[in-house]
């Protein structure tokens, strides 16, 4: 419950110069956890084809992995392009930053539609395992 709180909060602005609209914000600029990631376990999880199953869109600096997708941005690089926050809020739910992506939200649960039985209600991520992500792209500069 914590983390719902604190993602509405870093998420959503209500304008008053929007007529009282939520707007999306483009990063979670503090982490799930209150502790920063461990980069190593985040490098598992990205190149890890049940668990976090990034490869079968990315592409990245992963010379050991022989199929890597293309149909999202390649990952290398991705510490430089995007903040800490950034990376974080991409993870957590996509979709607040472009609706019609087809990245499935890692850590939101609830308005989602077409989700498994054995799913329901349980994030693909749990927090921890989001900032080991982070950690890890953040890591990626090249």
């Amino acid at each position: 419950m914590r983390f719902a709180a604190g993602f509405v909060a870093a998420c959503c602005v209500v304008g008053a110069a929007s007529g009282g609209a939520v707007r999306a914000q483009d990063s979670i600029p503090s982490s799930l956890t209150g502790a920063k990631g461990d980069p190593v376990r985040g490098r598992a999880i990205v190149t890890n084809r049940q668990l976090g199953l990034c490869l079968l869109c990315h592409s990245g600096p992963f010379p050991e992995e022989r199929f890597q997708g293309n149909l999202a941005p390649d990952l290398a690089g991705a510490g430089k392009r995007w903040s800490e926050g950034q990376l974080r809020l991409r993870i957590v739910d996509s979709s607040r930053i472009t609706p019609t992506t087809i990245m499935p939200a890692y850590h939101r649960t609830d308005g989602l539609v077409r989700v498994a039985p054995a799913w329901r209600g349980k994030p693909v991520l749990n927090a921890e395992q989001i900032e080991d992500v982070v950690a890890f792209l953040t890591t990626l500069k090249d």
